[in-house]
């Protein structure tokens, strides 16, 4: 595959954003690097390789979990901006 000018302007038109030409000769390099890298690898015969779900053989390592102390709801709303006894109040964001 080969990467062009169209295809970089096209994925930054997609990710919404603006390069110079010095940064998209560059981004069009690198993508011609990485495609060739996966070309290459599809030439691997793979066939009797089983596919690695997970890269240890830990699973749900999970820690113990443990009632620590907090901050009262009085300590947290000391600091806001605004507040009433019991919440934050905020801008409204939605409107009707």
């Amino acid at each position: 595959m080969e990467v062009n000018e169209m295809l970089v302007q096209q994925l930054a038109d997609l990710a919404r954003l603006e390069f110079s030409e010095q940064e998209k000769t560059e981004i069009k390099g690198d993508l011609q690097r990485m495609i060739t890298f996966v070309e290459k690898l599809n030439e691997l015969d793979t066939t009797n390789v089983k596919p690695l779900l997970h890269m240890t053989a830990d699973r749900n390592v999970l820690r113990d979990d443990v009632v620590v102390p907090s901050i009262t709801r009085e300590e947290g709303l000391q600091n806001a901006p605004a507040a009433n006894d019991q919440y934050f109040k905020v801008p409204k964001v939605i409107k009707k």
